[in-house]
């Protein structure tokens, strides 16, 4: 189901139930398109999300943590200056439209009562939130500045007076009169479509609901009207999986249920939404604050595949160096017998019983020349040849490196980019942005889990914090784990004896935790850290090792959250 007029009925009525009379206490705008407001209502902080995602609109409280930028955007600026400290008065859901108003109060240095509206417009890619003075109905600023260019209808601007999205000529459902919705019903053809064109805010999963009811009781259209809309005020937030695909309802939906994989039920519409969006916007907000970084460690990936493949092209020309030094060799006791301006001359080569051998020259050199040419290029190569094996190393080196922080980014959530871009930074790969005031980051510390038994389980997120954890942290008794031959996070169990269970729960995470998370048999070693070394100027994160075992898991993200310890 999508975020309809329908649902948004169902939240306006949550949202009014927790936060109505709550103070802002605090503001912020991790995401572009998403802001959150702290409001401290009823003896309680709540986060308020307001998205205005393209593909992701939403409104409800969450309770998943996010990372603030370390600059706040202009929006979220305008928004603490106007609304830190109001006071939330009223909820408002236009008509049954996707347009929420949440109104605020606030008095200004002078004592001034003021009335600010906060406009969330759940509208697909054409979403916004904007901020409006209630007496002048003026914009004060919006999270997406549309210009007249871009819209002729309206303008989404500071300074202009706010114009309300297009209305619908169609029936309200939650304001109708029975005598409507009859007259209505009796008209069109039970069917969604029929039904979405004659009211409001019905998405098609909502109108293809309410329209098979309607065809199993065709004699009790308004029974039938009247349960499923007094269900709509009493949710049962229900969330379904048919195949590939994911649906949330506000109460159990017949046409899901009949034909789901499975379904669950969710105290709140909130935490529904918390679990449908977790993964499919936590992965967008990755990729949007973590797209830079990606494209940084691809292009360093794809400078150091190259210098590779040409260092291997020189080792490989090296094979060839003694056939230089033979030609300079035969061309300086041959000399005479080489005509100046040729391109090519044979001679007999001495050293294979005088078989002749062709040497290619340049016709613009004399015959000296050409000699001192052969020898200097054999003089490179055999030079060439004593650092080359080093710096292929040096090269392979950096590309698994490169590849295991690629694989970090590519599983990251969006609290574990600051991790990373920390590693980055410090590599080097970064430069560091001075500046006066900025105070110096604390190094950020590995994840926590406790397993099934009890025992304390360690995570590094980045690879400082795998050396870190691995090289000081961890006791030479302790055992370590890591998912074999394949990026990942270093996992340190936390006891010299573990139980089964907890090796299990241990491997289930560097199973997640590395670029093989959604296989189904995923193979991790396990070893005692006293079996582990570090070579000499190796990479963060890399490590050798003995005497390990190896374990088969399949990682499950419900057993991961539970293990985790906050």
């Amino acid at each position: 189901m999508s975020f309809d007029g329908v649902f948004t009925h169902a939240m306006i009525h949550e949202l009014r139930e927790t936060l109505l009379s709550g103070r802002i206490s605090k503001i912020h705008q991790p995401y572009e398109n998403e802001i959150i407001l702290v409001i401290r209502s009823r003896g309680k902080n709540h986060r308020l999300l307001l998205s205005a995602h393209p593909s992701y609109a939403r409104v409800q409280i969450t309770e998943i943590d996010y990372q603030n930028p370390e600059n706040p955007p202009n929006f979220v600026m305008m928004l603490r200056k106007h609304l830190d400290g109001a006071i939330l008065e009223s909820i408002e859901q236009i008509k049954n439209d996707r347009v929420i108003h949440f109104h605020f109060s606030k008095r200004d240095e002078l004592g001034d009562l003021q009335n600010i509206v906060l406009i969330v417009e759940l509208m697909g890619r054409h979403s916004t939130i904007v901020l409006v003075n209630q007496q002048s109905q003026k914009i004060l600023d919006a999270i997406k500045h549309i210009g007249s260019s871009q819209n002729t209808y309206r303008s989404l601007l500071p300074g202009v007076e706010y114009v309300a999205p297009p209305e619908q000529a169609v029936l309200n459902p939650f304001q109708a009169t029975k005598e409507q919705v009859f007259e209505r019903l009796s008209k069109v053809e039970p069917n969604a479509k029929a039904i979405q064109q004659v009211f409001q805010g019905l998405g098609h999963d909502t109108a293809l609901e309410l329209s098979e009811r309607i065809n199993q009781r065709p004699n009790e259209k308004m029974a039938v009207w009247e349960e499923f809309f007094a269900a709509v005020d009493q949710p049962l937030p229900t969330h379904y999986e048919l195949g590939t695909k994911e649906y949330f309802t506000p109460f159990a939906y017949q046409s899901f249920a009949k034909q789901a994989a499975s379904m669950q039920e969710y105290p709140t519409l909130s935490a529904l939404l918390d679990a449908f969006y977790q993964e499919k916007a936590e992965k967008d907000r990755a990729k949007q604050q973590g797209g830079e970084l990606i494209r940084k460690i691809e292009n360093e990936l794809k400078r150091n595949r190259n210098k590779l493949k040409k260092r291997e092209q020189t080792l490989l020309d090296s094979e060839n160096a003694e056939e230089f030094r033979r030609n300079g060799e035969l061309l300086t006791t041959f000399m005479t017998q080489v005509p100046r301006g040729a391109t090519e001359v044979t001679l007999a080569n001495y050293y294979e019983e005088n078989q002749p051998v062709r040497i290619a020259l340049d016709p613009a050199l004399t015959p000296n020349q050409n000699a001192q040419k052969y020898f200097h290029r054999y003089q490179k190569l055999k030079n060439a040849v004593k650092l080359i094996g080093k710096q292929i190393e040096e090269a392979k080196s950096e590309i698994d490196y490169l590849e295991s922080v690629l694989s970090q980014l590519e599983i990251a959530g969006p609290m574990d980019i600051e991790v990373i871009k920390e590693e980055l930074l410090a590599e080097g790969y970064l430069k560091k942005k001075t500046s006066k005031k900025q105070k110096k980051a604390k190094p950020s510390q590995p994840d926590r889990y406790i397993s099934s038994d009890g025992t304390e389980i360690l995570v590094g997120k980045n690879n400082l914090q795998n050396d870190q954890l691995t090289m000081k942290t961890a006791r030479k008794t302790d055992h370590w784990l890591h998912a074999q031959n394949i990026p990942g996070s270093h996992v340190i169990i936390k006891s010299d004896q573990p139980s089964d269970e907890t090796i299990t729960e241990a491997a289930e995470l560097a199973a997640y935790y590395s670029k093989y998370r959604h296989s189904a048999q995923v193979p991790v070693d396990l070893v005692q850290v006293k079996h582990i070394r570090k070579p000499n100027g190796a990479k963060p994160g890399y490590v050798i090792y003995e005497n390990q075992k190896t374990i088969i898991v399949t990682p499950e993200e419900e057993k991961i959250q539970a293990m985790k310890k906050e």
